[in-house]
């Protein structure tokens, strides 16, 4: 699709040159998140060791591919108690932002809040250096029951500072305004739905910006002038529309992240499932624009309802 309005875009828009990534400790499905994450599947009683071996192997599998593919990834390791069984998609409870500007996000799950570990804060600033001299903490938003999830509920475009979200019982509108208020973003929000009419939880399984592209499910938003404001704002910010189905969605072909490896080259990392319900057209679109790593996360899929996109926060220092 093409725009007679499109803003400027750039070889070198603002992509993460490294991601943070958990090692998980005490992986499962988590029962206080299952109702409003359809993606999410039980563990069989009796085979939760099991489960997080699995988990645990395709972590350490994915986090080869990559290294392989030269992509800067640091990783912590997930604290053994107390248990947080979704603490391998750190992305919702914080983001990194250039400045050193850090965001702490309110949590829909009492599960989840604990993924906030200090230990964990801590390793980032003394062991890691990252700079934490402006920090934002939205959690207090939690004693309202109000939540953000971080960048699952937030699709940033940190080139054209527009933060995309679809409001459900983990995006509320009012956090989402008070972090744009603070970072100069513009929200574009919108109401997203799956096959059966529920409330997407997260927008970043419906949508994925790339510097020059985005990955996103139309069918999904039932308000034609919501779909509207949503594709022009892509488009005026220079984006490639790929259209992606609600079984693609289902397929986690919408939870993708673009980053930018040592080589200063773009890739796309997504999950084997994902990469196998691209389309052969979508593919070669894709293919011209960015090269691409993939790796089989089929447990964690099932199991924590996110994948490969989930599985990374961004870092910009």
């Amino acid at each position: 699709m093409e725009s007679e309005n499109k803003l400027p875009t750039h070889p070198n828009a603002p992509l993460a040159t490294q991601v943070l990534l958990v090692r998980p400790a005490r992986f499962g499905a988590n029962p206080d998140t299952a109702a409003s994450n359809p993606f999410q599947q039980e563990v069989p009683t009796g085979t939760e060791a099991k489960v997080q071996q699995k988990a645990l192997d395709e972590f350490n599998q994915f986090l080869l591919r990559l290294w392989a593919a030269r992509i800067d990834a640091l990783v912590l390791d997930d604290v053994e108690d107390p248990a947080t069984p979704d603490a391998i998609f750190p992305n919702n409870w914080i983001s990194f932002h250039q400045g050193g500007k850090v965001v702490l996000y309110p949590m829909f799950s009492p599960t989840r809040r604990l993924e906030r570990h200090p230990d964990l804060l801590a390793q980032l600033q003394q062991e890691h250096q990252l700079p934490f001299t402006h920090l934002i903490d939205l959690t207090h938003f939690e004693n309202e029951g109000k939540f953000l999830e971080g960048t699952g509920s937030l699709v940033l475009d940190r080139q054209h500072r527009i933060a995309y979200a679809c409001l459900s019982d983990r995006t509320h509108l009012e956090p989402l305004q008070e972090f744009c208020r603070q970072l100069d973003y513009r929200p574009v929000v919108f109401h997203a739905v799956d096959q059966k009419g529920l409330p997407i939880y997260h927008t970043n399984v419906m949508l994925s910006l790339g510097a020059d592209f985005a990955l996103v499910c139309l069918e999904a938003i039932p308000d034609e002038e919501e779909q509207g404001f949503l594709l022009e704002a892509l488009i005026e910010s220079g984006k490639e529309i790929i259209d992606l189905s609600l079984a693609q969605v289902k397929k986690m072909a919408g939870n993708m992240l673009q980053v930018r490896n040592k080589a200063g080259e773009p890739v796309l990392v997504m999950s084997e499932k994902a990469y196998k319900a691209l389309r052969k057209d979508q593919f070669e679109v894709l293919n011209q624009l960015t090269k691409m790593v993939r790796s089989d996360l089929r447990t964690i899929e099932a199991h924590g309802g996110g994948s490969a996109r989930c599985m990374l926060a961004e870092i910009f220092r």
